[in-house]
């Protein structure tokens, strides 16, 4: 249809908040249309010191151009990733150029785990759960029911749940990097 943007396809990235720990992992797939381009693609990445971790989806560059303007944000409200978040999405909704970056960002600290859409969204959720990119929703399915299991970790959760939306969403793969730290439930 005329004026409608196209089907993205991307990774996966997931978030879980569990036993007293937080993780955020996603797999390192590269696609365009349906040709895979590279496997091993860093799409989780630490600012603020080490004291923030954020997690992308979508267009490579537009993510890049997105981290920046977070970071900037995080920096002007420091000690509020709320603000920073909501600020940004803000920005990126309203201005002209902005909201023609297609990606969406999970932004995990010890305090919050934040979804931040080019819609105008910041979400966070209420089991600490977030999931975003073409497998997001069959790691996040996953990652619900392994949260059941007291034994294993949020990393492992993460882990196991991109290893399963692997199995199932094409734009997925199985060169997953997770990144954890212990949070503030």
């Amino acid at each position: 249809m005329p004026g409608q943007r196209p089907v993205t396809h991307s990774t996966t990235i997931l978030s879980v908040r569990h036993n007293g720990s937080v993780a955020i992992g996603g797999d390192g797939q590269v696609t365009y249309n349906s040709s895979i381009l590279k496997s091993d693609t860093r799409k989780i990445r630490k600012l603020l010191g080490d004291k923030v971790i954020v997690g992308f989806a979508g267009s490579t560059a537009d993510a890049f151009a997105l981290l920046e303007r977070f970071e900037a944000k995080a920096k002007d409200h420091p000690g509020n990733l709320p603000r920073a978040a909501t600020e940004l999405a803000r920005d990126w909704r309203t201005d002209r150029a902005l909201r023609r970056l297609e990606a969406m960002l999970i932004v995990i600290s010890a305090e919050h785990s934040l979804l931040i859409t080019g819609q105008g969204d910041v979400v966070q959720t209420e089991d600490g759960i977030l999931g975003i990119g073409s497998g997001g929703q069959y790691a996040v399915a996953a990652a619900r029911a392994l949260v059941r299991h007291a034994d294993l970790s949020a990393a492992d959760i993460v882990r196991e749940s991109l290893l399963i939306a692997a199995e199932i969403d094409v734009y997925t793969n199985t060169n997953i990097l997770v990144e954890s730290f212990p949070c503030q439930n």
